[in-house]
């Protein structure tokens, strides 16, 4: 789906702070920044990957990223443990701008109450996610 100029694949959902998260098959839920998230923050220079087995909480965070604009922490879309980290991104911090649904994913985690906290998440096609976008591009002048 596309909102301004920005994508939101429609099999994801969104937390308020523009990350993603994506229901594997397999249980796991990956977790990545949205085109949105990577527009804003400009080129991504540097990112810290967690340790696997790390415990998450959602909405807590547990990664350091840093761009030519901005030094932040990234929050846990859902609660559970970190199965996997994207060791691309210690090398190619900037797959994060060039493919942000796909090569530029952050972690993949084995979630603990993923139900229960899918439901504080955005699907794409809601109106809630249209209007809060809309709200954030006219926030960031995009």
């Amino acid at each position: 789906m596309k909102i301004g100029k920005y994508e939101f694949p429609e099999d994801r959902y969104y937390d308020r702070d523009h990350n993603w998260a994506m229901v594997q098959e397999d249980g796991l839920v990956v977790q990545g920044l949205s085109d949105f998230a990577q527009d804003i923050a400009g080129e991504i220079l540097y990112t810290e990957p967690p340790r696997q087995g790390r415990d998450l909480e959602q909405g807590k965070p547990f990664m350091s990223m840093e761009s030519g604009k901005w030094v932040g922490r990234i929050k846990a879309v859902v609660s559970g443990k970190v199965a996997e980290a994207n060791a691309d991104l210690e090398w190619e911090s900037n797959l994060i701008n060039k493919d942000p649904y796909g090569k530029g994913w952050l972690v993949k985690i084995r979630p603990s109450n993923l139900q229960a906290e899918l439901a504080n998440l955005m699907k794409p096609t809601s109106p809630e996610f249209a209007d809060f976008m809309r709200a954030e591009m006219a926030k960031y002048g995009k």
